[in-house]
């Protein structure tokens, strides 16, 4: 549960960016959004002056929104006559997240406030929400202990003649018997994810919509991501990708499993992903520039002789090495061309190279780190060897 004094914490350091940027207030209609400054992911409308409390009018449930939220003001949601009154006098430029609220949604609250100017603070509330408190960071370890201890599991029940599916789930039931919640959230418009994937050889080489290295067959063309019906095959990876959610803190990783052995050509490539990893890992420190973390790890695979292959299949390839995580799956910052921003302590970052080698499958690792000034924090620590079966 969402302790009070980290709530107020981050009101204050949002009312702080507020008033350097001339914002009167902030409305926060998004769930998870609403969830991180008050501890409640209740169908409700927060509003944060630039000074002074907030209030959450709460449409559904108010009794539980009063029993879990930090707020000292939480009402139910009024008329939309009423609402105005909510803002009082003077107000006159008020805060949205443009990158989740529908246009329907907007031209709402433009109807209700014709006199104010509706500004976006997606990019203000994002970054605040990617640097993590300690009480945050400690939350993402259980994530990755508990998700760690599955991983574990693993040769427990991987066999010969197992589908994919099959293995997913295996792998997912025992998620939700350690308290996974399986909600893993993605701000992105059209993105959708379900807990994570398990596929293998031919099957996980397929390019489809997801924006990450890896998207599987799925289970049909209006489930095109994960795991398939098809058999595993001997001597091919066996990717386990997958996201941890636990008391709404996400952490992700991946690990490779294989019945029989690999080629050499996936084993260079499993080599060379640790490499890569490696290197990222002792560069996550304050100050250092996203993009210039993801030209290194391209520069890593060009030079092993894999360009061509890393981060999707080939003409395919995605263009970020890692992404942060949090209450979202695709929080800031990117490890990504064009994502020209310093890196600051607190924050918590996926780190993914991975290779889709043609006729081969698809082979790497991933893991959760937090920037500190000592480079990174392993929280997903279990060990990055290849599990043979």
């Amino acid at each position: 549960m969402l302790e009070k004094a980290e709530s107020q914490g981050r009101i204050a350091r949002l009312q702080a960016e507020l008033q350097a940027k001339g914002i009167d207030a902030a409305f926060f209609v998004y769930p998870i959004d609403v969830y991180y400054f008050t501890g409640t992911r209740q169908n409700s409308l927060l509003c944060i002056p630039a000074s002074g409390e907030p209030t959450l009018l709460v449409r559904k449930s108010l009794a539980r929104a009063r029993s879990e939220a930090t707020l000292a003001d939480i009402r139910p949601f009024p008329s939309s006559k009423e609402l105005p009154q909510l803002l009082g006098p003077g107000v006159q430029k008020v805060g949205l997240t443009f990158d989740v609220l529908p246009v329907q949604q907007y031209n709402f609250y433009a109807k209700l406030f014709p006199g104010c100017q509706l500004a976006d603070i997606s990019g203000l509330n994002r970054e605040l929400r990617s640097v993590k408190s300690a009480w945050e960071l400690e939350r993402m370890r259980e994530s990755g202990r508990n998700t760690s201890s599955v991983f574990r599991q693993v040769p427990q029940f991987l066999k010969p003649g197992m589908r994919e599916i099959d293995l997913a789930a295996e792998f997912e039931c025992r998620l939700r018997k350690a308290g996974g919640e399986g909600y893993v959230r993605m701000r992105a418009f059209n993105q959708e994810l379900f807990m994570g994937l398990a596929v293998s050889g031919a099957n996980a080489e397929l390019p489809g919509f997801f924006d990450g290295a890896v998207t599987g067959r799925g289970l049909s063309n209006a489930s095109a991501h994960g795991a398939s019906l098809a058999q595993i095959a001997a001597n091919s990876p066996i990717i386990l990708d997958y996201a941890g959610v636990f008391e709404g803190y996400i952490v992700d990783m991946t690990r490779v499993f294989a019945i029989g052995g690999l080629s050499e050509t996936l084993m260079h490539a499993f080599y060379t992903s640790i490499a890569i990893q490696s290197r990222l890992a002792e560069h996550l420190k304050p100050g250092a520039i996203c993009e210039e973390l993801f030209l290194e790890a391209a520069a890593m695979a060009e030079k092993a002789g894999l360009g061509s292959y890393f981060m999707g299949a080939p003409g395919e390839n995605a263009r970020f090495v890692g992404h942060g995580v949090g209450l979202e799956l695709d929080e800031f910052p990117v490890i990504a061309q064009g994502f020209k921003v310093a890196l600051q302590a607190g924050q918590t970052i996926a780190i993914e190279p991975k290779f889709v080698i043609p006729g081969e499958g698809v082979i790497g690792i991933e893991n959760t780190f937090a920037v500190t000034e000592q480079g990174g924090e392993k929280i997903t620590d279990i060990p990055d060897d290849i599990v043979f079966i």
